[in-house]
């Protein structure tokens, strides 16, 4: 990564996956380097640890696909997943309103070892929409989060952002592909809680877990948690988008503005990723 941020010919990192261990690349992360050669970085799921790091390091980083699940999707790439494309990396204004995908999504795994699958296009679910589950009137706030299995392996580390931090933030979380069950769930939810993230942010959103499995378990226990345990009830809380493990997605750029409209139910960034 210091290489290719270093390298003046290269103007953006994808990742080509996700992984587990990128939290083993902490003890050797310069922020100096990050801090002096600011690049696009995009990636999702392990890559939180390396989106942390930029954001330690103030340089704004892109939640959003990876080479292998939305560049290279089986049979061209989704028109949803290219347009988000164009409006965070090729043009410096605002992305604005952030509309649900209608395509439909799929989470279906096809061997990208087998080249004779790539032809294959993956099959669609039908599109639900996104569930406003709670909140009133309008909030505006910077983008942070990632993928919930990843930051419980950043705590207590230096990119950790305490729970005074996350104070005027909008936070956006999404389950692995292992599909965590909903009594982890609930623990990290509560974890949240007693630290005090849970009444600093401003709003929650929350992605389509992969398959959508449990999306209704989990949309119980953040009400429970949120609402009935913390007093939360008018928290804006948004669940089943489209970002995170099923495909096509949205992009997440860390440190930018957002906006929850309750009342409208709309999503809108509300400030550019990038500069001319």
């Amino acid at each position: 990564m210091h290489e290719a941020l270093e390298d003046q010919t290269i103007r953006a990192i994808f990742a080509n996956i996700g992984g587990e261990d990128s939290v083993r690349t902490l003890s050797l992360v310069d922020l100096d380097v990050i801090k002096a050669h600011p690049k696009i970085f995009m990636g999702f799921s392990d890559t939180t640890i390396t989106h942390f790091c930029f954001y330690k390091a103030g340089v704004v980083s892109f939640y959003g696909t990876s080479v292998l699940t939305g560049f290279a999707e089986n049979g061209g790439m989704h028109v949803y997943q290219v347009r988000d494309i164009q409006r965070n990396l090729f043009a410096a204004q605002p992305v604005g309103q952030v509309l649900p995908n209608l395509e439909g999504w799929t989470s279906e795994f096809l061997d990208w070892g087998k080249p004779e699958n790539q032809q294959i296009k993956r099959k669609l679910m039908p599109a639900t929409g996104w569930r406003f589950l709670q909140g009133k009137g309008m909030v505006k706030g910077t983008l942070l989060g990632g993928c919930l299995e990843v930051i419980e392996s950043l705590k207590d580390t230096r990119f950790w952002v305490q729970p005074e931090a996350w104070k005027g933030k909008i936070m956006f979380i999404e389950t692995s592909e292992e599909k965590m069950p909903p009594h982890q769930f609930r623990w990290i939810l509560r974890n949240y809680a007693a630290s005090g993230i849970l009444a600093n942010i401003i709003g929650l959103i929350v992605a389509r877990p992969y398959d959508n499995t449990y999306h209704q378990e989990y949309d119980e226990i953040l009400l429970t948690v949120i609402r009935d345990e913390e007093g939360l009830g008018q928290l804006p809380i948004i669940s089943g988008m489209d970002f995170g493990y099923t495909a096509p997605i949205f992009t997440l750029p860390y440190g930018v503005n957002a906006q929850i409209d309750c009342d409208q139910q709309t999503f809108s960034i509300v400030e550019s990723g990038v500069i001319d």
